[in-house]
């Protein structure tokens, strides 16, 4: 029988873990379809419904697509690549995991440094003395720039990472970042600090609806029911 409404959750690491515990844990638990290792599945007790396992990053590409009805995934990824958030996906429920907080952190040596007002007298004076901006790290390139623009700070160039964020001013190839931290330890370890009002996102994973998916009646009550059992 074919699905009615489709949903995709994260393929692998702690995110599919803890959405497959979650789901478990509300009756309707994830069961793969086929190989174990296939990338397809279905919910125990809720026909109708099929299950989609995709990268979290995937998952957003999905839902803007409307490849998929709802999706499980991080706030930040979707703040980070949708560029109409409220246009392209429907925030269903919080889900109490995957929490991360996407900040800016600068040296710990930067004293005078306390928030982002600073900014951009720093980068006035790194210009003045090194002839050219101060570079930031990150993967979050859009949630930068738009964060930037609010506090007014202009004198900076983003540096795209592809590895351990912070460690890129240690290693020369950045003066500060902008990256998700849980705990701060790993920042701190790296003789990093968040500034005052440098946080960004309180990030965590979200039950997404796509606004563009084709949604019928039989779709709409298999959400519903969605939704009933995931009660937070």
């Amino acid at each position: 029988m074919a699905a009615n409404l489709s949903i995709a959750v994260p393929s692998k690491g702690r995110l599919k873990d803890q959405a497959s515990e979650l789901f478990e844990r509300a009756g309707i638990g994830l069961r793969k379809s086929g190989h174990e290792r296939g990338y397809r599945g279905a919910l125990a007790g809720l026909d109708g419904v099929e299950v989609v396992y995709l990268s979290a990053a995937e998952i957003v590409h999905q839902l803007k697509a409307g490849g998929v009805h709802l999706g499980v995934t991080g706030e930040d990824l979707i703040r980070e690549t949708l560029g109409d958030v409220d246009g392209s996906v429907e925030f269903l429920r919080p889900l109490g995991f995957g929490r991360a907080d996407v900040v800016v952190a600068v040296p710990d040596c930067w004293i005078d440094v306390g928030g982002m007002a600073d900014l951009e007298d720093v980068a006035a004076q790194f210009a003045r003395a090194h002839g050219r901006r101060l570079r930031v790290a990150t993967k979050y390139m859009n949630l930068t720039r738009r964060f930037f623009a609010g506090h007014g700070v202009t004198g900076y160039r983003i540096v795209e990472s592809v590895g351990a964020t912070e460690a890129t001013p240690a290693a020369g190839t950045a003066e500060l970042i902008v990256d998700i931290t849980t705990t701060g330890t790993t920042l701190r370890a790296n003789n990093l600090k968040v500034l005052e009002d440098g946080l960004i996102l309180k990030s965590q994973a979200h039950l997404f609806a796509s606004r563009v998916a084709s949604w019928d009646a039989s779709a709409t009550k298999l959400r519903d029911a969605i939704l009933t059992r995931l009660k937070p």
